[in-house]
C-alpha cells in the first residue's frame, strides 16, 4: 500500500471526477487516470454518466472509452480547466508538499472550490474532495496579504493559517490570489506580484470598470486597501446564490473549448463557436458575438496583450448551451507588443483596428455595424486617463501606463476613428 503524506493523501494513479453543480448532491462522472507517456491525465466516463450526463467538452462524447490527452502535461478536454493556475501550483508545492508532483496531485490539491463545477475525489462511491475549511472574510485581508508575501519569499506559513490561501480558484495566471467570502458570496482576491512598482490591482479595477462603459459585461470588482497599495476583489461568475440555492456552473476556457472543436485559438473562431453552440435565442446569440468583437477592440486599444485563450471563458446553461462569461483579467499589460495572444483577423494577431475589422462577418456584424462598434470603444478608451484617475490610480502609475497606451501606434489608431490621440 502506498504511504500517505502529511495531508492524509495517498499517491495513486486513479482519482474520480464528480459533478458538483448542486454541491449538496454531487454526481459521479468517471475515473481519472495517470498517463505516464505524456505526464497527463485521462478520463473514462462512468456508465451512469454516459446514460444521464452530458459531454463535458466536444472532444469528450458520451461513449465507453478512455479519453487520452493529446498534449503533454495536460488533462483531457474540460478536465484540464479543473487544474489550479500557476499560483495555485506554487502554493501546492510550497505548502502541501505532496510526495509526488504530477498533474494528478495538482488536480486533487486544487480542492473543492476550484473554478467551474467539476470536483476531484479519492473515492468513486462518495465525494471525498480536499476541503480547506471556512473561507476567510474581509477582516482577514491584512493577514492574507502577509501570508502571500511569505509564500512568495519561501518563508514558513503556520499550519493553522494555510486555509486562508486557496490554491485552485481561477484559470490561468501567476498573480498571487486567495478566495474570500463577502456578503455571503465568493470573491477572488488578487494581489500585486512581488516587486511590482505600480498598483496593478487598482489598475485592473479601473480597466474593468472602463470596459463596462464600452458595453462589455465584466466581472464585478472592488478595490481592497492594504497597508501598501491594493488588492482587487473579483466576484466569481461561476457561482450563483439565487432563490434556487447555491449552484456551481460548468465553465470552459476558450483554450479547451476551441481545441475541443478543432479550431485555431482566435477571436473569430470563438465567435463562430458561440454561433454554433451558443444560446439558441438569435438576438442573444448575436449580442454575445458583437460583445466579443468589442472585447477584442478594447483589448487592442488598452494595450492588453495578455488576452490569451485562458483569459476568456464560456459558461454552460441549463440547456447545455454555451454563453460568454463576463470579462475578467482585462487590464493594460504595459508590454507594447503590437500583437495579441489570440488571432484577431487576416493579419493574424496584429494589434490593429484594421485587422479587427478584417473578419467582422465572423462576429455576425456588417461592415457599418462593426465600424460603429469600433467608434464606441474608441470613444471610451480615449478617456482612460480621467477614468483611471477617478478610480484612484496614482498619477505616476497613469503616466507609466501612458507610455504604452498612448504611444503613437495606438494613439494614431484612436485618432483615425475620431478619438483623442
Amino acid at each position: 500500500m502506498a504511504a500517505q503524506d502529511a495531508n492524509g493523501y495517498q499517491v495513486v494513479d486513479t482519482l474520480h471526477l464528480w459533478w458538483t453543480g448542486d454541491p449538496a448532491r454531487p454526481v459521479l462522472i468517471g475515473e481519472l487516470g495517470m498517463v505516464r507517456t505524456t505526464k497527463g491525465v485521462s478520463l473514462r466516463y462512468a456508465e451512469s454518466w454516459r446514460k444521464a450526463g452530458f459531454p463535458l467538452s466536444e472532444d469528450l462524447p458520451l461513449i465507453d472509452m478512455e479519453f487520452l490527452p493529446t498534449d503533454k502535461e495536460t488533462a483531457v478536454g474540460a478536465v484540464d480547466d479543473a487544474r489550479p493556475d500557476r499560483w495555485g501550483e506554487r502554493v501546492i508545492r510550497f505548502l502541501d508538499k505532496p510526495q509526488r508532483l504530477s498533474l494528478m496531485e495538482y488536480l486533487y490539491f486544487a480542492g473543492d472550490e476550484r473554478f467551474g463545477a467539476l470536483g476531484v475525489s479519492t473515492s468513486r462511491d462518495e465525494y471525498l474532495a480536499r476541503r480547506l475549511g471556512p473561507l476567510p472574510e474581509l477582516a482577514d485581508v491584512a493577514q492574507i496579504d502577509e501570508l502571500v508575501k511569505k509564500v512568495a519569499a519561501g518563508e514558513p506559513v503556520p499550519a493553522e493559517q494555510r486555509r486562508l490561501i486557496a490554491p485552485g480558484v481561477t484559470m490561468g495566471g501567476a498573480r498571487p490570489k486567495a478566495l474570500l467570502a463577502i456578503g455571503g458570496e465568493q470573491w477572488v482576491l488578487k494581489f500585486s506580484e512581488p516587486g511590482e512598482v505600480v498598483d496593478m490591482p487598482l489598475i485592473e479595477h479601473a480597466a474593468m470598470t472602463l470596459a463596462e462603459q464600452a458595453q462589455i459585461r465584466v466581472a464585478t470588482t472592488r478595490p481592497v486597501a492594504l497597508a501598501r497599495g491594493h488588492a482587487v476583489a473579483v466576484k466569481r461568475f461561476d457561482r450563483s446564490f439565487g432563490g434556487g440555492g447555491y449552484r456551481r456552473r460548468h465553465a470552459l476556457s476558450a483554450n479547451v473549448a476551441l481545441k475541443a472543436a478543432g479550431e485555431r485559438l482566435g477571436y473569430p473562431e470563438l465567435a463562430q463557436l458561440l454561433r454554433r453552440r451558443g444560446v439558441a435565442e438569435a438576438s442573444l446569440g448575436r449580442a454575445q458575438m458583437a460583445e466579443l468583437f468589442r472585447r477584442m477592440v478594447f483589448n487592442i486599444l488598452i494595450d492588453n496583450t495578455d488576452d490569451h485563450e485562458k483569459n476568456h471563458a464560456l459558461l454552460m446553461t441549463d440547456r447545455g448551451e454555451y454563453e460568454l462569461s463576463p470579462a475578467f483579467d482585462v487590464l493594460p499589460t504595459g508590454h507594447a507588443l503590437g500583437y495579441q495572444q489570440m488571432r484577431v483577423g487576416a493579419d493574424m494577431a496584429d494589434s490593429t483596428l484594421a485587422n479587427a475589422l478584417s473578419e467582422h462577418g465572423q462576429f455576425g456584424l456588417k461592415q457599418d455595424e462593426a465600424e460603429s462598434q469600433v467608434r464606441q470603444v474608441v470613444a471610451v478608451v480615449s478617456g482612460w486617463k480621467a477614468h483611471f484617475a477617478a478610480a484612484g490610480v496614482r498619477a505616476a502609475d497613469v503616466e507609466s501606463l501612458a507610455q504604452q497606451v498612448d504611444r503613437p501606434f495606438l494613439a494614431d489608431q484612436r485618432r483615425a476613428w475620431g478619438g483623442a490621440g
